[in-house]
């Protein structure tokens, strides 16, 4: 499999991918956090005023190719900050939930972040719906996925309790009322959920490789290790594995992560970086279960074929 697998050719900052099956173009896309490596700015300002930046692919995720970024979703005047979009299909519109940030602050701290929801009927033309009123004003990272009984749950990262994961459920993907804290056992974000070989997972980003819970119903979580958490010999894959996003197509998963190669620190990084120390680039690797525990060897030789079936694998249907 080539790795890395994508590196944004503009500001080679890409993170946070989201991958989606886009109907209307049949073909695969990767829509990330388009993070300025490239600026020499102050401060952590490269990571803020980001645009959500587009990549696609025609032959099943082994090539991508750099599109663009998407237009269309500033609600207020000037350079603002998008970050970590969930999208998915439902009811012939895609949803799109994703974080916001008034501005491009240049510290990571005391800047509200909101949970902004647009819709669209084919990934380009995005209708703005509201602003998501969750359990605080400092939350990112939404993943959406449909429980048993039809609602859609939202697991997010609440930064005002602790960095730790929430959810919301609605009826209907536009109302949304807060369930409650969900998982609190160490500070962590990006919570990603999806259904496995007979058990519903749940990823989380501990900035120490990816934590792993299991579920049966999706209310009661099982810890169930770590994965990405040891470096990998694929080039630029030598870190732990950053914010990723799961694909899953009957018995076969695959997942997408990001990796800072060029850091000799799992902290992030703030006064005083570098353009190698900014650098990231997207990786992917295929997960299994074996004896109940998920397993993920980031150096197994994998062909990397997404089939162009969405009813295998779309978020959003159990």
């Amino acid at each position: 499999m080539k790795a890395p697998l994508f590196r944004d050719p503009i500001y080679d900052g890409a993170a946070d991918p989201t991958v989606i099956w886009n109907r209307q173009a049949q073909e695969w896309w990767m829509i990330y956090t388009n993070r300025r490596a490239t600026a020499e700015e102050i401060g952590v300002a490269w990571v803020h005023g980001t645009d959500l930046g587009v990549a696609s692919s025609s032959d099943g995720g082994k090539n991508w190719v750099y599109r663009g970024i998407l237009s269309g979703l500033n609600i207020e005047w000037g350079r603002n900050t998008f970050w970590a979009p969930e999208i998915i299909w439902h009811d012939g519109l895609y949803h799109m939930y994703v974080s916001y940030i008034q501005g491009v602050p240049n510290e990571w701290a005391s800047h509200k972040r909101s949970m902004l929801h647009y819709t669209s009927p084919d990934l380009l033309a995005w209708t703005y719906r509201s602003v998501i009123q969750l359990s605080s004003d400092y939350v990112i990272d939404a993943c959406i996925y449909q429980m048993p009984d039809g609602r859609f749950r939202m697991w997010y990262k609440d930064e005002a309790n602790g960095s730790t994961t929430y959810a919301a459920d609605s009826a209907n993907l536009y109302d949304w009322h807060v369930v409650g804290s969900v998982l609190t056992e160490r500070p962590h974000e990006g919570p990603n959920v999806f259904f496995l070989k007979g058990y519903y997972w749940m990823i989380v980003d501990e900035w120490r490789g990816q934590g792993v819970y299991r579920s049966n119903d999706l209310e009661k979580w099982e810890r169930s290790g770590l994965i990405l958490d040891q470096p990998g010999s694929r080039e630029d894959d030598g870190t732990i594995g950053l914010h990723a996003d799961v694909v899953v197509q009957g018995d076969t998963a695959y997942i997408f992560y990001f990796t800072h190669p060029d850091r000799k620190s799992d902290k992030p990084v703030s006064q005083g970086s570098s353009y190698a120390t900014r650098r990231s680039s997207i990786q992917s690797a295929r997960l299994d279960v074996i004896d109940g525990i998920l397993v993920c060897d980031r150096d197994e030789p994998f062909e990397l074929l997404l089939r162009q079936e969405p009813q295998l694998w779309e978020k959003s249907t159990i």
